[in-house]
């Protein structure tokens, strides 16, 4: 068993008042290393005490979306119809705003309402894990422990200096929180006063937390008036071409090879370094990126997040989606379709809770269980697939009174 995965399951089995006594003896040998980062001692006691241990975030740690999930599950789930039309209405919404945050920091509307709407869904979705409590954990077990107690630190000094409040404050496992789900550390170097009112609140404001964004693009190297890059399409007789991020060339050898772009339109003439994406191989679409890509990754690394907010980005400037398919014969969901799919799993009487588009543990157990009803492989996957099987399949309703 791996390491990690062994404290989990210790921490799991450990009785409540063993976890508490844990935890207390783990943040009394922290607070000479807070007092040391710029957090006073009662600002450490009165914001720790009584933190219990949450072992959910150290088993999130190893397993994270956007590294294991197929890219077109991934997309299928964030750039969807109803995301598109969100941030089409929140665009029209905070024009005035977003136009003001372009000409301060020169990044588009478009891009910024598009990592709003991947990080929280425009604000609906903060997450559910309580900062504290998550940090100190992440702080006391697993790995990088040292990242997440400076994390801990940064978070502690933003409630002393006032920008944030303590009571309420949730995020994700690892502790980014807000409207587009900055990091403490990160909060306290990029954060911006975007509404006037001398505080920068990435929690309660909109105009602080998108102009933050802008802001942290500008200084990841954003360049204003320049594309993420295109949709590209190979030629069908060429070798396969060296592809990754970092694996640059200048634009001429790409027209060199015979690279168009999907959508018709013609490639820059200059000579800029660019990269070609090949995100699920050579039989699926094909992207060349720019600089502007390499900033957008900087808010997560990982290819499938950047390629989310770009794509995501392009949809609300009004592009009609992807040209080329995903490889493969069972698309992904949209979450419409994901809710559709658990309610006819709750029809067909598995105990799966609510339908909310997530598919969780409960919703995977319920899918292999109809693969394997129906002689399929068992793989817990939600796709177009069983999707329709269980359209087709649906029990009859019950008849009128």
């Amino acid at each position: 068993m791996r390491p990690l995965a062994l404290q989990v399951l210790l921490l799991a089995l450990a009785s409540p008042a063993a976890l508490a006594d844990d935890m207390a003896a783990c943040l009394a040998r922290l607070e000479p290393q807070a007092r040391a980062a710029g957090v006073p001692a009662e600002v450490f006691r009165a914001n720790t005490r009584d933190l219990a241990w949450d072992p959910s975030v150290l088993e999130a740690l190893d397993h994270q979306p956007e590294f294991r999930t197929p890219i077109w599950d991934y997309l299928a789930g964030l750039v969807d119809e109803q995301r598109v039309a969100d941030g089409q209405a929140r665009l029209a919404e905070h024009a005035a705003l977003l136009a003001q945050i372009e000409r301060t920091h020169g990044v588009d509307p478009a891009t910024v309402v598009a990592v709003w709407g991947v990080e929280s869904d425009y604000g609906r979705t903060f997450g559910s894990k309580p900062l504290l409590g998550s940090l100190a954990t992440l702080s006391c077990a697993g790995r990088r422990q040292p990242f997440f107690r400076g994390e801990l630190f940064a978070l502690l000094r933003l409630i002393q200096a006032g920008d944030l409040r303590a009571d309420g404050l949730v995020g994700s496992w690892a502790g980014a929180f807000g409207h587009t789900q900055f990091m403490p550390s990160t909060y306290a170097r990029i954060a911006v006063d975007g509404d006037g009112d001398g505080r920068r609140d990435l929690v309660g404001s909109i105009p602080d937390a998108l102009a933050s964004t802008a802001h942290y693009l500008r200084k990841a190297g954003w360049r204003t008036g320049q594309p993420w890059g295109y949709e590209v399409v190979l030629p069908a007789d060429s070798d396969a071409p060296v592809s990754g991020r970092t694996q640059r060339r200048p634009l001429p050898h790409w027209r060199a090879r015979g690279l168009r772009r999907a959508d018709g339109g013609t490639l820059p003439a200059d000579d800029r370094n660019t990269a070609l994406l090949l995100p699920a191989g050579r039989d699926g679409p094909a992207f060349l990126v720019f600089r502007n890509y390499d900033a957008i990754y900087s808010y997560n690394a990982a290819e499938s997040y950047a390629l989310a907010i770009a794509l995501l980005a392009d949809r609300l400037r009004g592009d009609g989606g992807l040209r080329a398919a995903w490889p493969t014969d069972d698309p992904g969901l949209s979450r419409a379709e994901r809710r559709e799919l658990q309610t006819l799993l709750l029809a067909r009487g598995h105990a799966i809770g609510t339908v909310d588009g997530m598919i969780g543990r409960l919703s995977r157990e319920a899918i292999a269980a109809e693969q394997r009803r129906l002689g399929w492989a068992v793989d817990g996957r939600a796709g177009q697939r069983i999707l329709a099987a269980l359209r087709e399949d649906a029990p009859s309703p019950p008849p009128a009174d």
